[in-house]
């Protein structure tokens, strides 16, 4: 691959929308975490699993500082942003089963106050995975690799 096609490339896969998203969701992410370890601390502890060996309220604590770091990696870190783009789809995976322990549980929280409306909110972890992967060219890298 020459030069001049690496660089058109490299500009496909950073595209203003793709940039766009991932700013987005850094930001979304930061935003979640700061409301873990302020205003809606008592709201995410709705969503931790029974299985876990700590408090509820380390685990929000903990969580918030995750997702600040992972939000703030998105924004900033955009030369790594295929390594970020996997590590907060792992994490997306990871706090999913907390998504499922509210549903299961029929625990409030966020204006999740019916199984319905909690069960769609499930539906909506595989597209905040699949954008993450999409916006940080994750899949692509990964494909491109491959040849």
């Amino acid at each position: 691959m020459s030069d001049h096609s690496a660089l058109r490339s490299a500009a496909r896969h950073r595209s203003l929308p793709r940039t766009l998203v991932r700013i987005g969701l850094g930001a979304a992410l930061a935003g979640a975490g700061i409301s873990h370890l302020t205003v809606a601390r008592d709201e995410f502890q709705a969503q931790v699993p029974d299985l876990l060996p700590v408090s509820p309220d380390t685990t929000v604590l903990a969580s918030g500082i995750v997702e600040i770091s992972l939000g703030a990696a998105l924004m900033l870190l955009v030369r790594r942003q295929v390594a970020v783009g996997w590590v907060v789809a792992a994490f997306f995976v990871a706090v999913f089963p907390g998504n499922i322990a509210q549903w299961l549980h029929h625990r409030d929280g966020f204006g999740l106050d019916t199984d319905t409306k909690r069960f769609t909110r499930l539906l909506f972890q595989p597209v905040l995975i699949a954008l993450t992967l999409w916006a940080t060219n994750a899949l692509g890298a990964t494909r491109s690799r491959d040849r």
